[in-house]
């Protein structure tokens, strides 16, 4: 089995339909599907079943996922070596919630490529966890640490949030003197039901159960507050996007982390490992920087 076969593996593994690995190769899935049947015959093995769901590995692919993973590894390590010392180049997709995606990452980014011209950075902002093991992208950050899965855990900041609304919703509504008058304004925060992870669910946190105005997106809860829609918990390293909004209740501040995740065996590539440290200090450094002037 040559790299060229692996390659093909693994973008049908992760991407668990043809189309999928199609894309990822830039290659026909008629083609794909020509290749894996090729090389099923050639190992004398079915490496995957289909369903109705996509392309599943079955128990031999399962086995030889891992020593596909090992072999890639290793190729980029080569690729890493051969380049030496000299800037990054290459591709490298992050995910990332949106909030963070939308406020600290552009910023963070741009100076990072900056100084590597040659390098080539996508950002994919979704409201829900990444999936490293299918690769839809090289590491993410995350609002909380995992506890499972073959992952490497780096935490990269503290932030904070607190409660806000645009001065013009606080000119023309009842005075907030304290947590309780919340219940007298309409509150704008996540959709219950779609809250991805514990650390977002913080109107449960503060005692709001009602959420008239909701998004699972925390750029849409932004403006709503920005146009005067109600009262919300904001990023303070988002506040400075948004000079509408007046800070309630100082005594009211919740701390989060973000924590960069990446998958176990892209401890070896050392163009990983230098961009990791690169964002590390970025995102550090930036969220100090905008909740300083907030």
């Amino acid at each position: 089995m040559d790299w060229d076969d692996l390659k093909l593996f693994l973008a049908v593994a992760r991407a668990e339909s043809l189309s999928g690995a199609g894309k990822v190769l830039r290659v026909d899935p008629a083609t794909v599907g020509r290749r894996v049947a090729r090389l099923e015959e050639a190992l004398g093995a079915r490496l995957f079943v289909k369903s109705p769901q996509g392309y599943a590995l079955t128990e031999e692919g399962a086995r030889i996922l891992t020593h596909a993973e090992r072999a890639e590894q290793a190729v980029l390590g080569a690729t890493e070596e051969l380049r030496g010392t000299q800037g990054l180049t290459g591709q490298i997709r992050i995910g990332a919630p949106d909030g963070c995606a939308n406020y600290l990452l552009p910023q963070v980014l741009a100076a990072i490529c900056d100084e590597n011209p040659g390098l080539e950075v996508q950002i994919v902002a979704l409201p829900r966890v990444f999936n490293l093991s299918k690769r839809e992208a090289d590491m993410a950050i995350a609002v909380s640490r995992p506890s499972t899965g073959r992952l490497t855990v780096q935490k990269l900041a503290d932030y904070r949030l607190t409660l806000a609304a645009s001065r013009g919703y606080l000119d023309s509504h009842p005075a907030i003197t304290r947590l309780e008058d919340l219940r007298h304004h309409r509150i704008v925060g996540y959709i219950p039901d779609m809250i991805f992870d514990k650390e977002l669910d913080y109107l449960s946190h503060l005692g709001l159960d009602h959420v008239p105005l909701a998004s699972n997106s925390v750029s849409v809860q932004l403006n709503w507050l920005r146009h005067g829609a109600g009262v919300g918990v904001v990023h303070d390293f988002a506040r400075p996007a948004a000079p509408e909004l007046g800070r309630l209740l100082p005594e009211v501040r919740l701390i989060r982390s973000f924590w960069l995740i990446r998958h176990a065996d892209d401890v070896r590539v050392e163009r990983l490992n230098r961009f990791a440290d690169l964002l590390a200090a970025g995102v550090r450094k930036e969220v100090l920087r905008l909740e300083a002037s907030t």
